[in-house]
């Protein structure tokens, strides 16, 4: 080992001495003082030690920590290519932009084609598709499921329908098949936004592996954490190179970071109106931007993505001690239920409080945020009714009541790993304590 190699090493060392000294004196679970979080991030030393290790490269940008990532996430999903950036609504950005490039000739999306999705969810599901001046087509939600309906979305389509892009809603798969059969049937685009879900399964197999694009978010709130970022997933090479075209300013070139003429013609090129022989590292294919990610960032997830097995599991797991404590009260409240042939990595437990309940959402929610525990709405609600989404152009494919059903009565709670027996336990004395005045 050399000197350089030595010092790192003491370095690590002190890093998880430091760890392990704040992990000791961190405090105890204190039932009704101490916060029950949604979410957060669960970490040990070795994403301390793999940030650290990241830094003292000083390379800054991407580099061997988010190679290493990609091929690894790839690897787990069982899919060919895996492009790291900034954030999950910067992946949906990237997915999107990727259909309308010239390169995709007569199946490119052009302004004014439309995209069937959901008002129910989050915002940058949808935000993608008015950025690219598409018509977003909005088809309602299951209740319990909260997916979107699989026997509307024939009756959505129009002679102007050329993709669909749907959210696993809170990690539940929406139901994969048919909508790859529709897909199929009508020659459209399939994206996947998988930001929720990863881990989640349809029929065995891995969500985000059934559309033409999926897209991930490591916010510290979701499976795995970067702090910031996201990943965009294709299995199609020529998807590949133009996700990453409009990830990286729109370059036509495909170099790494750090690296020249990977074409071996870099000033052998002839494109647009340039003069011949201009350099390809500075010749743009696409309006696109600079959505990258930091290599300390990566060296994050590299850490955290030995941990996401467990992860899903023990979600899985805290999904079920809700799940079995709250069933007596489903004639108060619809409890979630998986779609057919789904195994969830939930993101969160979503409750609604149905309409002949003697309370109302707001009773249930102050009841456990008096108690220090976390609820959150489910996003955006419906989105249409949101300031701004005031004067989009859309079309709706028949009601969306149940999505102001979700709107107006249902909020969620954490199931994430770093929930504990005890906070566990408090959470279901505390609805207990609720429902126990409704006897």
């Amino acid at each position: 080992m050399n000197q350089t190699d030595q010092i790192r090493q003491e370095i690590f060392k002190k890093i998880a001495d430091l760890h392990n000294q704040i992990t000791k004196t961190g405090s105890n679970f204190i039932p009704g003082t101490s916060p029950v979080p949604y979410a957060g991030r669960v970490f040990d030393e070795k994403e301390m030690i793999a940030l650290v290790d990241a830094s003292l490269d000083f390379w800054l940008t991407t580099g061997r920590y988010a190679e290493q990532f990609e091929k690894e996430l790839a690897g787990f999903l069982g899919m060919k290519y895996c492009l790291l950036t900034n954030s999950g609504s910067s992946a949906n950005l990237l997915a999107v932009s990727a259909l309308t490039s010239p390169k995709l000739g007569e199946k490119s999306l052009k302004p004014g084609d439309e995209v069937i999705t959901l008002a129910c969810g989050f915002p940058t599901t949808l935000n993608p598709i008015i950025q690219n001046n598409l018509i977003p087509v909005f088809v309602d939600v299951e209740l319990g499921t909260y997916n979107i309906q699989i026997d509307q979305i024939e009756s959505a389509l129009s002679e102007r329908t050329k993709a669909i892009i749907i959210p696993h809603t809170l990690g539940n798969p929406a139901e994969l098949n048919p909508i790859s059969e529709l897909v199929k049937k009508y020659n459209l685009w399939f994206i996947e936004d998988n930001c929720d879900a990863l881990g989640s399964q349809y029929r065995g197999k891995f969500t985000g592996t059934f559309g033409h694009i999926s897209t991930c978010s490591f916010y510290p709130a979701h499976h795995i954490t970067m702090g910031e970022g996201g990943a965009v997933l294709t299995d199609d090479p020529l998807l590949k190179k133009i996700i990453m075209s409009f990830r990286d300013w729109g370059r036509d070139c495909w170099c790494e970071p750090g690296c020249d003429d990977s074409c071996g013609k870099r000033f052998g090129w002839t494109l647009g109106n340039l003069p011949g022989g201009y350099d390809h590292k500075y010749i743009y294919s696409h309006i696109g931007y600079n959505l990258k990610v930091t290599d300390m960032q990566a060296a994050i997830g590299v850490a955290q993505l030995q941990k996401l097995p467990g992860f899903i599991e023990q979600r899985k797991k805290n999904f079920a001690r809700l799940f079995s404590a709250l069933e007596k009260y489903s004639g108060y409240v619809v409890l979630p239920c998986a779609s057919k042939n789904a195994d969830p990595s939930w993101f969160g437990f979503p409750i609604l409080v149905e309409g002949q309940a003697p309370f109302s959402r707001s009773d249930l929610i102050n009841h456990l945020e008096d108690h220090k525990i976390a609820t959150r709405m489910l996003f955006g609600g419906n989105l249409l009714k949101q300031p701004a989404y005031q004067g989009i152009r859309h079309r709706i494919s028949g009601s969306l009541k149940n999505t102001d059903n979700v709107m107006n009565n249902l909020f969620w709670v954490g199931v994430y790993p770093g929930l504990t027996i005890e906070m566990l336990d408090y959470m279901v004395d505390t609805f207990d304590r609720f429902f126990a005045q409704y006897s």
